[in-house]
């Protein structure tokens, strides 16, 4: 996801930041396997009307189980339900604490059971009904992370994933969009419109959407038999079909690197969302002014196409291995950027997303699993992002370039469609290098901080004695590039085991030493004490 922005994450404080809930029992309790939503909007309210089936499997027998939906409050928005059925039967339910506590009638673990929720009001979040930058009216859906509960009932976790069916009504001016293939699409009376995507692959509620608007549409063609769209507002028609013009060779780069696209299109949409880009699945939104007819996003479609791979098909377990999504999609785009513009442009991306690194350091001293921090939001930080990248780029740099992408293909082959953790991708990579990585992944990602080195030198008889003293709390142990610069102009570079003892260095020299560099390359996640 995302390209967050500043200030709206410092602006907005959204039911997500209050996330401290229980999921692991009703993971135990049931599965959903299909959510379909059948959903009204119109021009008139804000409110929606709606019905929801969702099919799911009992994984042990009990008297009650919950799904989220945001109710109704005292300033009039949120659901209120009218009904619910299970297979055509009334059944009893209480909704609050933004829970339907659902009390079935007779269940068991070999059925799939069917329970229809009936259910209206004015979305609080997740689905924003709003106007465009020109004063058209719009709705867009805009989960991440856990919002979807705010227009349809569901298990708004990305761990439990299901196919989802979307049944659209709205008036026949707007066009909509949606995950999945469009299945159906028929004239209504009262000038309004139906439409239906079905998904053929579960998805994590996260990327479930919808968008409804005023469209400029443009087919672009197909790429590995994916067909590949661009939906802009008419004011920008031009605009937008150039910028998003490159996205077809964009899919073609990582299909080639990563294997065969999850899913059975690919649109870039330009919406109200409130990040930079969100990676629904098929369906990608992006920031209104995001189309300038420059194409000066260009990093920033190939990251929330990363993400169709990695986040939305191999999908963190939880969200504390958020760097999973992010930090793969940071780390991709680097290399995309690296192969269409060049090792100096790669070079320079990579540091600057060091110092982005060990700038956030000096705010808050957090690992990159940060299991303690239920705010959502805040999540969205360097160390999801920024610093995921860099632990792919360091892992490169120890397991080699191939081995590294078989490793990246095979823990996409193991876990799409499904859930990972960091451990789950751990096991993989070492599977795949013969390689212990125990200690890599636990200073990188399960430890706060980085190597802060003060080092000395000195050259005598062709040899050159360092010292390096790692002076953060926390020792690391890692491979550090030296570069020894000649006085006859020349230089090498000499690799070093740095360890957790200190220990002085002694490296042969091929002649006098005037000056040395640390890692010449950018292959370490590291600073220079002051």
């Amino acid at each position: 996801m995302k390209f967050f922005y500043t200030l709206i994450f410092l602006i907005f404080t959204f039911q997500s930041a209050v996330t401290a809930q229980n999921y692991k029992q009703r993971f135990d309790d049931i599965d959903i396997k299909h959510y379909n939503l059948k959903i009204e909007v119109n021009d008139s309210t804000n409110s929606i009307q709606a019905t929801m089936l969702i099919s799911l499997k009992f994984k042990q027998l009990l008297n009650d189980f919950q799904l989220d939906l945001v109710q109704k409050d005292s300033t009039g928005k949120g659901m209120n339900i009218e009904s619910v059925f299970q297979n055509n039967d009334t059944i009893q339910f209480t909704h609050s604490e933004n829970k339907i506590t659902i009390q079935p009638k007779f269940i068991n673990t070999d059925s799939i059971f069917n329970y229809e929720i009936k259910y209206q009001g004015v979305p609080k979040d997740g689905l924003i009904i709003s106007e465009s930058i020109y004063g058209d009216r719009t709705f867009f859906a805009d989960n991440w992370p856990n919002r979807a509960q705010n227009w349809f009932p569901c298990v708004d976790h990305p761990s439990d994933k299901a196919t989802v069916e979307f049944s659209i009504t709205a008036p026949n001016h707007y066009q909509v969009i949606a995950n999945g293939f469009l299945t159906e699409e028929t004239n209504l009376a009262n000038n309004l419109k139906l439409y239906k995507y079905k998904t053929s692959e579960p998805l994590p509620t996260k990327v479930m959407t919808i968008g409804v608007a005023r469209f400029a549409v443009q087919h672009i063609g197909e790429t590995h038999n994916i067909p590949v769209s661009t939906w802009v507002y008419p004011q920008t028609k031009e605009q937008g079909f150039y910028d998003f013009g490159n996205a077809k060779s964009i899919l073609d780069f990582f299909i080639k690197n990563f294997g065969e696209y999850p899913y059975q299109k690919l649109a870039n949409v330009q919406s109200k969302t409130q990040f930079g880009g969100a990676e629904n699945a098929g369906a990608i939104f992006y920031f209104e002014k995001s189309v300038t007819g420059k194409r000066d996003h260009e990093d920033l479609i190939a990251h929330e196409i990363v993400h169709q791979w990695f986040g939305n098909s191999a999908s963190e377990i939880d969200w504390s291995h958020l760097w999973l999504s992010e930090g793969f999609a940071t780390y991709f785009t680097d290399l995309f950027i690296q192969e269409t513009k060049g090792e100096e442009t790669f070079q320079k991306r990579i540091k600057e997303e060091r110092k982005k690194v060990l700038n956030f350091y000096k705010i808050k001293q957090t690992p990159v699993i940060d299991t303690e921090n239920n705010d959502l939001m805040s999540l969205l930080n360097a160390n999801s992002y920024q610093k995921g990248a860099w632990v792919l780029h360091m892992l490169r740099k120890k397991l080699g370039n191939e081995t590294f992408w078989k490793g990246i293909r095979t823990y996409y082959e193991k876990f799409k469609f499904s859930n990972a953790s960091t451990n789950d991708f751990k096991k993989v990579m070492a599977e795949v290098s013969g390689q212990n990585l125990d200690v890599f992944f636990t200073q990188w990602l399960q430890k706060a901080g980085h190597p802060i080195l003060k080092t000395s030198w000195l050259y005598y008889q062709n040899k050159l004695r360092l010292i390096i003293n790692q002076t953060q709390k926390t020792a690391f142990q890692f491979p550090l590039d030296v570069e020894l610069v000649y006085t006859d102009g020349t230089s090498e570079i000499k690799t070093i085991d740095v360890s957790p003892i200190e220990i002085p260095f002694e490296i042969a020299t091929k002649g006098e030493v005037k000056e040395i560099n640390f890692d010449p390359n950018t292959w370490l996640l590291f600073e220079m004490a002051p």
